[in-house]
């Protein structure tokens, strides 16, 4: 069965060799080919998992030259004997079951426009007022700090090109932000409406822990956004501030010691001398964290950007 289109009957598909269906997608309105292919060793496995492979002709060329001529099966074959075979795409869902498998079709179709990511976005949700309102309101703050695109970064329905994970870090609970994560890389971000249904089975995970954990992770996101290659400029900036307000509150106290007013009893003089010092630290900090960061980039042999191609001249 093959969601979104009308191929929704059981058929039999020889092994071994790869086959072609032609089906009609309800989402695009037009014939589509669907490539399978089945490993010979799934007769006598009848148990076992195999990965499901697409397969893509070069541009311009006839399939069939690939997947006949150029003996395709022979070379899964192989990648799958040796462990070699990747997913070109991966695609996540919740496991509650208020995300619908057929959509992951639409997703699929979607990332063909030429998306990297392509997100669920949960235009009629089935969840409680206070879900909703909690998950409004985190979208506002996503939206201001970080920026994204998308209306629904919430929805766990989303398909990756398997690019995507080559060089992705996650730490802490930084999953929720994937696809910002992704859009800062360079890669593109697209977005579907997909269905929703009432939660069957677990129990919510949201709650005012989840949603201060979400917050600081937002801010690291942000932070990453805009300073990730010059933090010196937030805080030696921030310092800069800080010690001209102060140098300023000396002054101003200075002239009027001069003028012959009392100022021991009065709190302004500690607050420029504190205002001096705590610009002069937050500078410190941003010559430091400059110089730590160019470290960290020298040693993973990488930049703060992304080359997505080279093209020769």
């Amino acid at each position: 069965c093959v969601p979104g289109s009308d191929l929704m009957d059981t058929r039999d598909v020889p092994h071994g060799v790869v086959h072609q269906h032609t089906y009609r997608s309800q989402a695009l309105g037009r014939l589509r080919e669907l490539v399978v292919y089945t490993p010979p060793s799934y007769d006598r496995q009848p148990d076992a998992r195999f990965p499901t492979l697409y397969l893509q002709h070069g541009s311009g060329d006839n399939q069939a030259t690939w997947t006949v001529h150029g003996k395709a099966h022979w070379i899964l074959d192989n990648l799958i004997a040796q462990k070699q075979a990747k997913p070109m795409v991966i695609v996540m869902m919740d496991g509650d079951l208020q995300n619908d498998p057929a959509d992951i079709g639409l997703l699929l179709e979607k990332m063909e426009e030429g998306f990297d990511v392509v997100t669920g976005w949960r235009f009629k949700r089935k969840d409680s007022l206070g879900k909703k309102i909690f998950s409004r309101t985190a979208n506002l703050l996503r939206k201001v700090l970080i920026q994204d695109k998308i209306h629904d970064s919430g929805c766990s329905l989303k398909a990756y090109k398997r690019s995507c994970f080559e060089d992705l870090d996650l730490f802490g609970e930084m999953h929720r932000f994937i696809p910002a994560i992704l859009e800062m890389q360079g890669y593109s971000v697209g977005e579907v409406k997909v269905s929703h249904h009432p939660r069957v089975s677990g129990v919510t995970k949201y709650n005012w822990k989840r949603g201060m954990k979400g917050f600081v992770d937002m801010i690291s996101i942000w932070f990453w956004r805009k300073y990730s290659n010059r933090p010196l400029h937030l805080f030696g900036g921030t310092g800069i501030v800080f010690s001209a307000s102060g140098f300023v509150i000396l002054v101003w106290m200075g002239i009027e010691k001069i003028q012959g007013q009392a100022i021991a009893a009065r709190n302004w003089p500690l607050v420029g001398v504190f205002f001096v010092l705590v610009g002069i630290q937050l500078f410190v900090f941003g010559l430091l964290a400059d110089i730590m960061l160019k470290n960290y980039y020298k040693v993973q042999g990488k930049m703060n950007y992304s080359i997505k191609e080279i093209i020769n001249s």
